[in-house]
């Protein structure tokens, strides 16, 4: 017997750093419990889109490295085999804004929290902080596994 209801989406943002992983595996793990399924987002952005000089990069080759760290991170964060239902979404743009808007309709957003300290959440805004005022879901913010806890 087919269910009626929508299948729970967990939107996860995926950045590269221990916090995202520990992020990607948390939101699995929740994903699965709940019968729903994960969308890790990664954000990256032209380097050449912004400065003065103009275009000193190719936008495709810029895409490529994207494409190539966010599998990259996956594997890293899934050895072996990815989760079954996992949908990679790959975006140009800012990363707050990003995560904001793949909110609309999820159940969860997940995002990792890299510890910056007062002063540089003070000065850079952090996408986390950003993400849990602004989301159209409740945020969920994972802190970074520490060194002895295995790896899921």
């Amino acid at each position: 017997m087919q269910s009626s209801e929508p299948t729970a989406r967990v939107v996860v943002g995926v950045d590269g750093s221990p916090s995202s992983y520990a992020a990607l595996r948390w939101a699995d793990r929740y994903a699965r419990a709940v019968g729903g399924v994960v969308e890790a987002v990664h954000v990256w952005d032209t380097p050449s889109a912004v400065g003065f000089a103009g275009p000193a990069i190719d936008p495709d080759f810029d895409l490529e490295q994207a494409r190539e760290r966010f599998a990259a991170e996956l594997e890293a964060t899934f050895p072996g085999e990815r989760p079954p239902g996992l949908k990679e979404i790959l975006v140009e743009g800012d990363p707050s804004e990003t995560l904001i808007r793949a909110s609309q309709g999820a159940e969860l957003l997940v995002v990792g929290r890299r510890g910056r300290g007062a002063f540089a959440r003070a000065m850079l805004g952090s996408v986390s902080q950003r993400c849990a005022q602004h989301a159209a879901c409740p945020v969920v913010v994972v802190r970074q596994e520490a060194e002895s806890d295995p790896v899921h």
